[in-house]
């Protein structure tokens, strides 16, 4: 299996609902550094796995949707307890939509792969993968 991985970062605010997270039921803010992994079992025809400019341009529009955003204030995540792992597979699969939509190009439709890592610190992080 081949891959690549991109990197961001977000910014965000939110708070979480129940015992289990002590303090943290307060508002917050979090920053995340999020990688992006593409996986495939061959390479494109341009010997790829995705071009990394567009992935990295894509992964970018992704996390600029939640960027400096209180996500307690977001229509899309009323009620829900925005962990690491939730905001992961967020991310996730709204990559996966903008590769099915050809946004990473046409060789982008191989991938089977996609990864998303969110962490949270240097000692502390969360994925979500999935199938393409």
């Amino acid at each position: 299996m081949f891959s690549i991985t991109v990197r961001d970062h977000i910014m965000i605010a939110h708070s979480f609902h129940g015992e289990v997270f002590g303090p943290a039921q307060r508002l917050h803010g979090a920053t995340f550094l999020v990688d992006a992994t593409f996986r495939r079992e061959q390479l494109d025809e341009d010997n790829i796995v995705v071009d990394i400019g567009l992935a990295t341009q894509e992964l970018g529009a992704v996390v600029g949707e939640l960027n400096y955003r209180n996500l307690d204030n977001e229509p899309d995540f009323a009620g829900a307890n925005t962990s690491t792992e939730y905001l992961a597979k967020i991310i996730a699969d709204r990559l996966a939509e903008r590769i099915h939509k050809g946004a990473l190009g046409e060789g982008a439709r191989g991938i089977a792969q996609l990864a998303v890592t969110l962490h949270e610190s240097h000692i502390a992080w969360a994925s979500y993968e999935r199938a393409l």
